[in-house]
């Protein structure tokens, strides 16, 4: 028995950063230098993995923990069977998220954009990325993930900015970028359109308003109900059921608006629930998308009554200048006092507020640009229909299959400063120009009139998840044909969350297919959400968010990454509790003592060397020095060799980890090591060899398994181990750079039967 220079307990806080430190500093997360250093096949196919970009001001949770935890576990396995890997890191710019930030720090010290201008307002923004845009990446960096930092991207990059202002240009010179005016979800705090993805919605306690709808010319009524009275106001029709017989007559005649007493028709449409409220509905068109729908099949008028900062205007007639919530009230009340009101009574509301304001998103219509979706659909379907992207799991592709069927033409535009202005110019007669910059737009104008002119830029920029929507392609070169598009794209995966499947993925896949006339990816891996211990979604008000970086912390990453990705499977949504983490940290201690144990019996062992001049591994005596238990636990890492690459190339990460703690907690630690210190302590020389021999071989391979799970703690060990470290060609030898291991021999399966029954033996006599 020899000592070892391993510490008695294994300290992540000693370890962690600087192992990572010495992996990127050797070049592994590089594809070229993969294949320079014979660690990689030139002839495989690469895999490739474009990291969705969190926000640059963000802050790690527990989202981007999976998300970096799924996709890191993919990478190191592919790496580990030879693969050229590529993970594009980036950020992105998130405009809405980002000048919110930067607006809310600039009013503590009393001033706001408006004060500073764009100009300056917009630089203020970049001196805050380049103060913050180190902290996400840090945090990245503590959960272990092996991008490809060389290759970080950020959204408003100058090449990734080329690739927003060509594709729109593109796409605005194929006549389908287009400037009009629609409903869109209006934030009057932040005064811009917002998309459906910052709007949360919440259940709240509101009122549901009964009122009464005259009959033109007559004393009859239409009773209606609403939750929104001020909205009366823009009423341009009142619609019931055509097979209503309380209302069917009613159809073809006309109502007076309440205090307004303007003509409106009474409609007949099907949308109409005849048992919510009265089964009469008020249409609205310019301020519900139900009612918008509606108008647009009526042909009725739209009627806008707010400013963009929620108060009326003049369509108000006399409650222009309030604000929406005091109009209701004062609305209300005259209405009552007119003799038009019914009752009211308790309702729960679905309250839509905007993610960043808070404040109760309006919707409005408003003049926007817009990207005609209907034309674009068709490839993107037929992409998934074919199987040439796949998600996984299957199911979401229903999802998918909906959402495009039934798409609507996106709204693309923003009110804000932050972000890729849209490349549009207008001269003085209102003419545009698509151009790639100012000196283009006056070439064209010069052109166009025939001399020089003045031209101003459209105000408004693009919503993030444009850019987004180029990620997978503009981070490698798009659209310049560069090394990096011709090797690297299509990428392998895209890892991300179920609930982005509209705003972000259907969307790249659109863009990908019509920009480069290739899918993205070809596959996506949908992860579900993190929840507390009983089910409950985490957030501030019901306080039981885990921040990730105290868990890495306290418990190390290996242990939050092993919880996260066994808690779960794809597409659903999984419990997180400390204690789970807790008993994930226990493990990779279990790991540690149980290789101190295996070191501190080995002596110096027969190495051979795979075909990889890097890949050194233990080699096994020969098959007649082995005893019941070495043919067991030999024969139980075959099966898990080859049951754990099943495993991972089905996208079952969850149940490979979790056989992996199965096998070593319990069969390799509890019951192997045991049954060795017989042969080591009561056999022959020869018994005891062999069984060292089988005790470090089956330790070494397990820690090439566990590695995309537990990097840190594998790569610690692995590097104690007898003969492993060191270097060969001048690259240093890495658990993370060794060959995975699989072995399809199940020729030992007979010594599981016979130590079954032993184990039965033992259980027995434990019990």
């Amino acid at each position: 028995m020899s000592e070892t220079a391993m510490p008695k307990a294994y300290n992540h806080m000693e370890v962690e950063e600087a192992l990572y430190d010495w992996w990127e500093k050797h070049g592994f997360f590089h594809p070229e230098q993969q294949i320079a250093s014979g660690l990689a096949d030139a002839s495989a196919e690469p895999f490739v993995i474009s990291m969705p970009p969190p926000n640059v001001t963000g802050k790690l949770h527990l989202g981007h923990a999976v998300t970096g935890s799924v996709e890191d576990a993919l990478i190191r396995y592919n790496r580990m069977k030879g693969r050229p890997t590529l993970w594009v890191p980036g950020t992105d710019h998130a405009g809405i998220a980002t000048q919110s930030v930067v607006e809310r720090n600039l009013e503590k010290q009393g001033i706001t954009r408006q004060e500073l201008g764009r100009e300056r307002f917009v630089q203020e923004v970049w001196d805050w990325k380049d103060e913050y845009h180190a902290n996400i990446t840090s945090q990245q960096r503590r959960m272990g993930i092996t991008c490809d930092w060389t290759r970080e991207r950020f959204t408003l990059d100058d090449g990734l900015s080329n690739a927003v202002l060509k594709s729109f240009i593109d796409l605005y010179n194929e006549g389908l970028i287009y400037r009009g005016s629609y409903l869109v979800n209006w934030s009057p705090k932040l005064q811009t359109a917002v998309s459906d993805l910052e709007v949360e919605y919440s259940e709240e306690p509101g009122t549901l308003y009964y009122f009464k709808y005259r009959l033109s010319g007559s004393d009859e009524f239409v009773p209606v109900a609403t939750t929104r009275p001020e909205t009366i106001l823009g009423d341009t029709a009142v619609a019931v059921h055509p097979e209503d017989e309380r209302y069917r007559h009613l159809i073809g005649k006309t109502a007076l608006v309440p205090m307004l007493d303007r003509e409106i028709p009474i409609i007949g449409d099907e949308y109409v629930d005849r048992e919510f409220g009265t089964g009469a509905l008020k249409i609205t068109p310019g301020h519900d998308p139900n009612d918008y729908e509606i108008g647009q099949r009526h042909e009725l008028p739209i009627i806008n009554i707010m400013h963009k900062d929620a108060t009326l205007n003049d369509e108000a007639g006399p409650y222009a200048g309030l604000d929406r919530f005091e109009a209701r009230k004062k609305l209300w009340a005259d209405m009552e006092a007119a003799g038009f009101t019914i009752k009211t009574e308790p309702h729960t509301l679905r309250v839509p507020r905007s993610e960043r304001g808070g404040e109760i998103v309006e919707p409005l219509v408003s003049t926007q640009w817009f990207m005609k979706m209907e034309p674009l659909v068709e490839p993107a379907l037929e992409a998934v229909r074919s199987g040439e992207i796949q998600f996984v799991p299957p199911r979401f592709d229903r999802i998918y299959f909906h959402w495009l069927e039934n798409i609507r033409d996106w709204c693309i535009s923003r009110q804000l400063w932050w972000g890729h202005r849209i490349p549009i110019w207008y001269g003085p007669d209102g003419h545009t120009f698509a151009a790639m910059n100012e000196g283009e737009a006056h070439m064209q104008a010069e052109a166009h009139y025939g001399k020089p002119v003045a031209l101003e830029q459209d105000p408004d920029v693009l919503d993030t998840w444009y850019s987004s929507g180029l990620w997978p392609f503009s981070t490698l070169g798009w659209p310049e044909q560069t090394e990096d598009l011709a090797n690297y794209y299509p990428t392998t995966v895209l890892e991300t969350g179920y609930d982005i499947i509209f705003f972000w993925v259907a969307r790249m896949i659109i863009m990908g297919l019509k920009c480069t006339g290739k899918v993205p990816f070809k596959y996506v891996y949908m992860h579900g959400l993190v929840r507390d211990e009983t089910g409950r979604k985490m957030t501030k008000s019901l306080g039981n968010v885990l921040d990730p970086l105290d868990i890495v912390h306290e418990f190390g990453a290996d242990a939050l990454r092993f919880s996260l990705l066994t808690g779960g499977t794809p597409g659903n949504d999984m419990k997180l509790s400390m204690t789970r983490i807790e008993s994930n940290r226990n493990f990779s201690n279990k790991i540690w003592n149980a290789a101190r144990f295996v070191i501190m019996n080995l002596s110096d062992h027969q190495l051979t060397t795979s075909d990889s001049g890097c890949d050194i591994h233990y080699a096994l005596p020969e098959a007649a020095g082995l005893g019941m238990a070495d043919r067991w636990i030999l024969s139980r890492l075959t099966a898990l060799e080859n049951e754990v690459t099943r495993l991972i190339d089905n996208w079952q990460l969850g149940e490979a980890g979790r056989q992996l703690y199965e096998f070593l907690w319990n069969e390799y630690c509890d019951w192997y090591i045991e049954a060795s210190k017989v042969r080591l302590n009561e056999g022959t020389a020869a018994e005891a060899e062999a069984t060292r021999q089988v005790l470090a071989y089956v330790l070494e391979r397990s820690l090439r398994l566990l590695h995309p799970f537990m990097p840190f703690v594998t790569e610690s060990i692995w590097q104690n181990l007898p003969g492993m470290a060191g270097a060969e060609n001048g690259t240093p030898r890495a658990l993370m750079v060794s060959r995975w291991p699989l072995n399809t021999d199940r020729a030992a399966a007979a010594a599981e039967e016979g130590f079954s029954r032993i184990q039965e033996i033992v259980r027995g006599v434990r019990n």
